[in-house]
């Protein structure tokens, strides 16, 4: 490693590696610093008696040719070599609840989506039709969401928007409002503060088109280290940065937990903003600024069961499942009690290159507080650095993996005797490996009554400091590449950036 570099990037998440790439290819000296054994934040996957699981990413939208994400993949160089898997076509996502034998579909295509609704609602075809117009004229109200050149600010009306009050507007069908709004756990959905925004900007691509990992998220990582070493670029591991060292307003360097220091010209912080800010010192800020920032709402983390099959007894869903105890619960499986919890959770298929009538694996995910394990909230555990945090702890794990069993079970009856074993994830699991504050899974809530308290733009006061990742701008594999974007067009020119990534892709 040098001690010199045009661009230092800590933290190796997604925004991170694309912010580095675009800024290779831009003739940059980059630097990329990660603090675990492997790179890739939410891309992370890990292997269990040689089967691969994601850590955070189940599923990709807009990868078919001319589509957003498509682009932007296209333009960093990674898209041609990814493996990936399309999800079924009508019905990518299934929408269920417990009082309810019906399974209700999201389907591939805006005309596909009306279409295979009105099955189960032939009297809301206007609301069906409405519904996705909205969709589509949301995301256009995000120019960089189809690669277009960012005018200044957005339209307030568009921020402050609330998803529940508008979905409940379309139509009073109480069953049809909870299968749109069914996919929530997307961002966490909060029904008093979730802008309409944030639901368009989570579901609209998989919309367009939904797809796999062939063998997970990692796929993503690996491509992107291609890339950015094809420009020269360089990533390290086990490189923890632990302070900032500054003058003039200016960081001059980033300081490792190992005493090593790199020195850059410019440097972008792909980690928790929170933590960078401490990092920097509260005293390089504005005072409001800094406990505004402190002070933001997490969003939410989760428990998860990893669970492998034992071979050919459970068959491969080309879908994933959110299930509800019951319709109303949609907004709030949140606000669980401790005899109530879940009220509702993901389920996802790993998907192999070999992948055939029957599956490997199995992702069940479900929301649960931080609070849940403060009690070893001093305890850290990663591959990097080991820590065992006690039989009390394990015996938590096996006491809540029955309670989600359960409930896995009334929607899947008989999954029990399909399963070989189960490995778990809590908050600390997140937090530890991911980085979040208290683990959570998409940065920070964004409340539709005070849009611009939850904005955090990627330049900071200091000159040369930029924030990326997914507290800026959107979550999600596509929202953090165009936080990438906007991070590198504050740093090469908004217009300069997007005409070049489409003059590149022949876009005009």
């Amino acid at each position: 490693m040098n001690k010199k570099y045009d661009v230092v990037i800590i933290g190796s998440g997604l925004g991170g590696l694309v912010s580095s790439i675009i800024l290779a290819k831009e003739g940059y000296s980059v630097c990329v610093l990660e603090k675990n054994n492997q790179f890739g934040g939410n891309l992370q996957t890990f292997v269990r008696e040689k089967t691969i699981f994601d850590t955070g990413i189940h599923y990709i939208g807009g990868l078919d040719e001319g589509q957003n994400l498509y682009n932007y993949f296209k333009y960093i160089g990674i898209m041609d070599d990814l493996k990936l898997k399309k999800m079924d076509e009508d019905a990518y996502d299934i929408i269920s609840f417990d009082d309810d034998e019906l399974e209700y579909p999201h389907a591939q295509g805006y005309e596909n989506f009306v279409n295979q609704l009105l099955k189960f609602f032939p009297d809301e075809e206007e609301s069906l039709k409405a519904y996705c117009q909205k969709l589509i004229d949301t995301c256009n109200n995000f120019p960089l969401y189809n690669l277009k050149a960012e005018t200044e600010g957005y339209d307030s009306a568009v921020l402050s928007e609330n998803a529940k009050e508008y979905i409940d507007s379309i139509t009073q069908n109480p069953k049809l409002r909870a299968v749109l709004a069914g996919s929530n756990f997307l961002y966490a959905g909060i029904e008093d503060k979730s802008p309409f925004y944030v639901h368009a900007l989570s579901v609209n691509s998989y919309m367009q088109s939904a797809w796999r990992c062939i063998n997970g998220g990692s796929n993503i990582t690996k491509q992107l280290i291609k890339q950015l070493k094809k420009y020269g670029g360089e990533t390290y591991k086990y490189k923890e940065v632990t302070s900032f060292t500054s003058e003039d307003n200016r960081i001059l360097s980033a300081k490792i937990k190992n005493g090593e220091e790199v020195f850059g010209d410019i440097f972008i912080s792909n980690i928790e903003p929170k933590t960078t800010l401490k990092m920097v010192g509260e005293d390089k800020f504005r005072k409001s600024f800094y406990n505004r920032v402190q002070n933001l709402e997490n969003v939410g983390s989760a428990f998860s069961l990893y669970i492998l099959f034992k071979p050919q007894t459970f068959k491969y869903l080309n879908h994933n499942y959110y299930h509800f105890v019951s319709t109303d619960r949609v907004w709030k499986t949140m606000d669980h009690t401790a005899e109530s919890w879940p009220e509702g959770f993901m389920a996802s298929m790993n998907v192999t290159g070999k992948q055939d009538e029957w599956a490997e694996s199995m992702t069940a995910i479900t929301f649960m507080d931080f609070s849940e394990v403060e009690k070893w909230a001093h305890t850290h555990n990663t591959t990097a650095e080991e820590f065992d945090r006690g039989e009390e702890y394990e015996q938590f794990k096996k006491e809540k993996t029955e309670q989600f069993l359960k409930k896995i079970e009334l929607k899947f009856p008989g999954i029990r005797d399909s399963i070989k074993s189960i490995y778990t994830s809590t908050p600390l699991s997140y937090r530890d490996y991911i980085g979040g504050q208290n683990g959570n899974l998409y940065g920070y809530v964004k409340d539709s009554n005070s849009p611009m308290k939850t904005y955090l733009a990627p330049k900071t006061k200091l000159d040369n400091l930029y924030l990326t990742g997914q507290s800026i701008n959107m979550h999600g594999v596509l929202g953090v590449t165009i936080g990438a974007v906007v991070t590198c067009s504050e740093i090469l020119g908004k217009e300069y950036l997007i005409n070049k990534i489409n003059s590149e892709l022949n876009l005009g």
